[in-house]
């Protein structure tokens, strides 16, 4: 047990003062009659009224005290426990170009893989995970964070309509995408630190090149994983929605490069793959999820009760007891 205001103790060395002034005057001073001679009382037995006539005085004496460490504010001790889980910091890379809207993966590339990223997000509670986004170029739509619903809310915010908008350029800047998760990663102070990097095409965009991208990222400590999403080099028919609400459609010519997805994964320490399906992808996510497992010590701490309310309870009932014993068995006459 823990006193939230321990000073209070200090009250109790009044009681030093008040018990002597109890025993050295003030039994002294109680009323009294005059006898020629006491001879008679020599033999008489002590009643169990004498015998106990200083319970109120050592009621009174409970009750302060028991007063006075409710005002301390006792509180039940702290319980500390420790369990392990896992725990790693992730930053999810996504490629926004207009390529992910071709249908080759239902309904979309984009939307089956917001979906996927949906479940392993749900199933990764005690992990820091942000999102990257890039396209021509690169930019963070949510940092690390284990306020999980935050994140999923940003999630469904991500669209490619951004480049049919014009609002960022057209391109794959894989290497800026790769870059601008490291740069999130870099203070970082779990055991494992992780860029899940997904995209359909090759780098055609951005100052930094995929493979510069992966040595920085190597040198921070950071794993990236790479998936290739979608079918090989193909000319499909994209579907973009603009800002007045009419549909944008147009054929999109697609090439992939995973030779240098595979030498970004391997460089690092992660794993190159392909997902040609939604389930694939999802499969890809569970390989990683069982890959990224690193046990954490997490302490959890019991909330503090107040425990004042016993005490505070023992002071009145001591005293209740103390005034009617005065008033009944102990009540005196002048």
């Amino acid at each position: 047990m823990t006193f939230e205001s321990p000073l209070y103790f200090l009250l109790l060395l009044l009681l030093i003062p008040f018990v002597a002034w109890h025993f050295l005057f003030h039994v002294r001073r109680q009323p009294s009659l005059l006898f020629s001679s006491t001879e008679f009382m020599t033999d008489m037995p002590r009643t169990l009224r004498i015998r106990l006539r200083h319970v109120p005085f050592f009621l009174r004496i409970i009750a302060f005290i028991a007063l006075v460490i409710a005002l301390a504010r006792p509180q039940t001790n702290t319980a500390l426990s420790t369990k392990e889980t896992e725990g790693i910091d992730i930053m999810m890379t996504m490629d926004i170009s207009t390529s992910m809207l071709m249908p080759d993966l239902q309904p979309n590339r984009m939307e089956a893989a917001k979906q996927v990223a949906y479940e392993f997000i749900n199933n990764r509670p005690n992990d820091n995970i942000g999102l990257t986004l890039f396209g021509g170029e690169a930019f963070t739509q949510c940092p690390l964070t284990t306020d999980h619903a935050a994140l999923l809310g940003m999630f469904q915010n991500v669209s490619c309509n951004l480049q049919a908008q014009g609002v960022i350029s057209e391109g794959t800047a894989i290497g800026m995408g790769i870059a601008s998760a490291a740069a999130h990663l870099e203070k970082s102070k779990a055991p494992s630190k992780v860029i899940i990097l997904l995209t359909d095409g090759e780098n055609n965009a951005g100052d930094i090149s995929p493979l510069t991208a992966a040595e920085m990222a190597k040198k921070l400590g950071i794993r990236v994983y790479t998936i290739l999403l979608g079918s090989s080099s193909t000319t499909q028919q994209a579907v973009a929605t603009l800002p007045n609400g009419e549909t944008y459609t147009a054929p999109i010519e697609t090439s992939s490069d995973p030779s240098t997805l595979k030498e970004i994964a391997q460089s690092t320490g992660g794993i190159f793959y392909q997902a040609g399906s939604k389930q694939k992808l999802r499969d890809i996510y569970n390989d990683i999820d069982q890959l990224e497992k690193t046990k954490l010590k997490i302490a959890n701490y019991d909330r503090h009760y107040e425990a004042y309310q016993l005490f505070a309870i023992i002071a009145f009932v001591s005293l209740l007891l103390e005034v009617l014993l005065r008033i009944t068995w102990f009540r005196r006459i002048p």
